[in-house]
């Protein structure tokens, strides 16, 4: 049957949550027909495995690639699997620890060998009889066949040896030289592949060792010191070179010699320092001084920083060969290059392997043919229990899709656990408390300000706080959504408790905010706030200033009165006719400012009646109306902008930050926006004092300003006649 007519034979059920319709699933064969779901119809199209509250697990066996992600095909195939090895995928409405044995299918070749290896695993723990097997008793089992030798990875450990110390020896010299492959049971080992590698490495090495004869043949006269000769004329070689060069050269022409010498300006350079034999420069200039078809002096006139080894280059090498001598023509130096010659290609042919460092005799003990044999037995041996092994991996797989297929689908395919509070979704980390509040919408992030860039468009009011314990040695980063009460006492810096779904507790403290509206209260209430925090502002300016005049006048006059007295001075002469107009220009300025301030007032204070005035000829009815105008006039562009903003509160960028595929819009509306922040309530019945000891005593003098102030406002309007128009009094 085609996905399509398997689709359009089955009866979905969705329900509303969110603003989309989910699909429902709560039944076996939802999920065994989920594969013939359209994928537009799914809340996500992949998760992270890290960073959600699910078991890392059962997340590990579906993530079948092992990218860290779980995606729309590795559920379906997950699924497939289960549904082919259960008999009934009513057994997968039941999320369970357990599982019946007659529940997995003995009609398919995998349910039967699950089955076999579900059995054996109850025999082992002693629990035959019981007819039902559990997640942990595969655990159980795992962790007895990973503490054994032989566990059907194919991989031994030492203890795999036993009591055979020489392939024990063996398989810590492949451990310590080509390194180890990690066993079931996390211990080092070596599997086949690096058995193998080792051996013919060894091989190799070995082979080339027995050239070593014939690359020697010419060599005999030196005995035991072939390699140490050969060492030492590798060292050699292009010092002497460029010395019979240079000596061929002013057999030339006699006028080359003093070029091919140093100057004596070298000399004379090195001679202002501290000189040494063995310094580099030294060892740079020629091992002897150039004269035309000059042989080689061995043992005296020569470089000092090259005498030592020339002289053990004439009694190890030149002299075994050619006899003693002092010094060395260019024709016994080719005559003894060549006698090298076959041993210098031999050399470079060594294979370049970590295991010559074991040495020949080493290497050479290890390549006794039943070493190698006894080795690949014992990784025969363990290969052969990779079957049950696998079987009995298969078993854990099952129990755990049992177990977590349901709800992980829940918060996947649909998002029922989150929408319909019975349950935290996986993404939820655990809840914030701080400000009165308890936030229960908190998710895992990794870098604070990547998330922030693209979670800012979810319109929800975000705090990220940097949660530690235990000294700091723990550490992550969450973003809490506040999606009730308002923000006005929220702020970097402050600190909180988080709890995460553990019960651990950690140290909370904000370190950044993404700003939107939080409620229709908050939004209610800003414009006021806002011209509060306006004037307050305003007033502290005024203050501020003035009492910095009036520190600067104190200084002044304090300064002038400290001051020593000055000489005598003649009477001030009479004012200028200049002086007098600046003067009478001054008192005019100030009095005009005084006259502004003046008519300002006054046009307040009109302004002031006329609106009272206005107001009091309305009918009794019209007064709240006006009154209601006024604060939706001040108010309303404020509430309104919020909930439209509130009303497009969604969660998938939240989530798509964290690295969600969410493939439709997750909305939270104001109802379900107050079910996700929780508010400081006094619990049912409980006896609350309103009397506070450190209450401010409240002053009656205001009582009675206000008094005086109405009775004033009644007077003024009796006088004028507006009183008693208002009240119908002739």
């Amino acid at each position: 049957m085609s996905a399509e007519a398997k689709n359009a034979a089955y009866v979905w059920r969705f329900f509303r949550a969110g603003g989309f319709d989910q699909v429902r699933i709560d039944r076996g064969s939802d999920i065994a027909h989920l594969d013939a779901l359209d994928q537009k119809l799914w809340a996500a199209l992949a998760c992270p495995t890290k960073g959600v509250e699910f078991d890392e697990r059962t997340l590990a066996l579906i993530d079948s690639d092992h990218d860290g992600r779980i995606r729309v095909p590795e559920l379906i195939d997950a699924i497939k699997w289960a549904v082919s090895v259960l008999e009934s995928d009513s057994s997968l409405e039941q999320p369970g620890e357990d599982l019946a044995l007659n529940a997995i299918s003995a009609r398919s070749e995998n349910g039967a060998q699950i089955q076999v290896s579900a059995k054996l695993i109850l025999d082992m723990l002693g629990k035959g009889g019981s007819g039902k097997i559990s997640v942990q008793d595969a655990q159980d089992v795992e962790k007895i066949f990973s503490a054994t030798p032989f566990n059907g990875d194919g991989i031994i450990t030492l203890d795999s040896a036993g009591k055979d110390d020489e392939v024990r020896a063996a398989l810590k010299d492949i451990i310590d030289y080509l390194g180890a492959d990690e066993d079931r049971s996390h211990q080092p080992g070596v599997s086949q592949t690096r058995v193998d590698q080792f051996f013919a490495e060894a091989n190799a090495f070995a082979d080339w060792l027995k050239e070593s004869g014939a690359s020697r043949a010419s060599l005999k006269a030196l005995g035991e010191n072939v390699d140490a000769g050969a060492a030492l004329m590798d060292e050699l070689r292009d010092k002497l070179d460029d010395y019979f060069a240079r000596v061929n050269l002013a057999g030339v022409d006699p006028k080359a010699a003093d070029a091919l010498n140093p100057p004596l300006s070298v000399y004379e350079t090195m001679a202002n320092g501290m000189l040494k034999s063995d310094a580099a420069a030294i060892a740079a200039l020629p091992i002897e001084r150039v004269d035309a078809r000059r042989p080689l002096q061995l043992k005296s006139g020569v470089n000092p920083a090259w005498s030592a080894r020339l002289a053990r280059f004439a009694d190890e090498v030149v002299t075994p060969l050619l006899g003693p001598r002092d010094i060395l023509a260019e024709q016994e130096w080719e005559g003894i290059k060549k006698q090298f010659a076959d041993h210098r290609a031999w050399s470079a042919r060594k294979p370049q392997t970590r295991v010559a460092q074991l040495g020949p005799e080493r290497i050479q003990a290890l390549l006794v043919p039943s070493v190698k044999q006894r080795i690949d037995a014992l990784v025969a041996r363990d290969k052969a229990l990779e079957p049950q092994m696998n079987a009995i991996a298969d078993v854990e797989k099952l129990l755990r899709l049992k177990r977590d297929l349901m709800p992980l689908l829940n918060n996947f395919a649909s998002f029922r656990d989150f929408y319909t509070r019975t349950a935290k979704a996986v993404f939820q980390a655990g809840t914030l408390y701080l400000d009165n509040r308890s936030c229960d919408l908190c998710v895992k992030v990794e870098n604070d300000a990547k998330h922030a860039e693209f979670a800012t468009l979810s319109q929800i009011y975000l705090a990220y706080c940097r949660c530690t314990r235990v000294g700091g040695s723990e550490v992550m980063t969450i973003a809490a959504a506040f999606t009730a009460g308002d923000g006005k006492n929220l702020r970097v810096g402050r600190n909180g408790i988080f709890y995460d779904r553990k019960g651990r507790d950690w140290d909370a403290m904000i370190i950044r905010i993404i700003e939107h509206p939080i409620s229709l209260r908050q939004a209610f209430w800003l414009p006021y706030r806002q011209f509060a925090r306006f004037v307050g502002e305003q007033v502290q300016k005024v203050a501020a200033a003035r009492a910095a005049a009036q520190q600067a006048n104190m200084q002044a006059a304090t300064i002038k009165a400290t001051a020593a007295p000055a000489p005598a001075t003649p009477a001030p002469a009479a004012p200028t006719q200049a002086a007098q107009q600046q003067q009478a220009f001054d008192v005019a300025r100030f009095a005009g400012i005084f006259a502004a301030f003046g008519l300002a007032i006054g046009a307040i204070g009109t302004a002031l009646v006329s609106i009272t005035t206005g107001f009091l000829r309305l009918s009794w009815w019209q007064m709240p109306l006006v009154i209601l105008g006024i604060i939706l006039l001040i108010s309303g562009p404020s509430v309104l902008i919020a909930w439209l903003k509130l009303q497009s509160r969604n969660l998938g960028p939240v989530l798509d930050a964290c690295g969600w595929a969410v493939n439709t819009q997750l909305k939270i509306n104001l109802p379900f926006g107050r079910s996700l922040t929780s508010t400081a309530v006094l619990p049912p019945g409980a006896e609350r004092s309103i009397s506070d000891p450190y209450a401010e005593k409240k002053s009656p003098w205001r009582v009675y300003l206000v008094i005086a102030v109405v009775i004033a406002a009644l007077l003024s309007l009796w006088r004028l006649g507006l009183l008693q128009q208002w009240l119908g009094i002739k």
